[in-house]
């Protein structure tokens, strides 16, 4: 992984437009941006870097982004860095194909900026939180790879995507307030065309399957989670 204190990500694409897009999005982000244009060389590049996520498309000449995402991951020094599939290819077949030689996520181009932010984001918090347990005292497991949520009395909920992205986002920083409009972002991305009434919902659904005790409401301002 580079050294410092932002994030890397390596952007594997034979569009050139596409690689200026993204990289363009990301490093607004103040995310380290790396690209390859094939899939050989981004095999080159991601064992020289270690990224801490990988962007990579489907259709590439010479080597396809599965044969990549699948040399990848037999790679020692990558088998937990993120890969993301990103690609104009929508079918359920292709996507199946990208998540059993490793992937993490699927993504289908076109991507608005926000919404690929968005992921980004969550994917990266993910993984930084992926011993969660110890945070939160445990007093409640979250397993980031299976959507699994374990409570102190041997309770195992699987929740919905967005209940559980709520939660992770929560737990990732107890006692910290997370503000209405800040998760409202994170969760759903800045494209989304939600109310927010839309978080109240969710929050009410967490509670009734994991308890009150777990999440405080801020009147005014938001949300915290409490291991107190």
């Amino acid at each position: 992984m580079i050294k410092g204190s932002k994030q890397s990500i390596l952007i594997i694409d034979d569009e050139e437009d596409i690689l200026d897009f993204l990289s363009y999005n990301l490093r607004k982000e103040h995310y380290l941006v790396f690209t390859a244009n094939n899939g050989i060389e981004g095999v080159r590049v991601a064992k020289e870097i270690k990224p801490d996520i990988i962007i990579l498309d489907v259709m590439m000449p010479g080597m396809d982004g599965i044969e990549v995402c699948q040399t990848l991951r037999s790679e020692t020094g990558l088998k937990n860095t993120i890969i993301t599939f990103l690609t104009a290819r929508s079918e359920d077949y292709t996507q199946i194909a990208g998540l059993e030689v490793g992937a993490d996520d699927y993504m289908v181009k076109p991507i608005r900026p926000r919404l690929l932010i968005s992921k980004i984001h969550s994917l990266l918090r993910r993984t930084n939180n992926s011993d969660i347990t110890e945070k939160i005292d445990r007093k409640i497991y979250i397993d980031p790879e299976r959507f699994i949520v374990k409570l102190n009395d041997g309770t195992k909920l699987t929740l919905p995507k967005k209940e559980f992205e709520l939660l992770e986002l929560l737990a990732s920083r107890p006692g910290k307030v997370f503000k209405r409009e800040q998760i409202l972002s994170t969760i759903w991305g800045n494209d989304a065309i939600v109310g927010e009434r839309t978080i109240d919902v969710h929050i009410r659904k967490l509670r009734e399957k994991i308890g009150n005790t777990y999440i405080r409401t801020v009147k005014g301002v938001g949300y915290t989670f409490d291991i107190n």
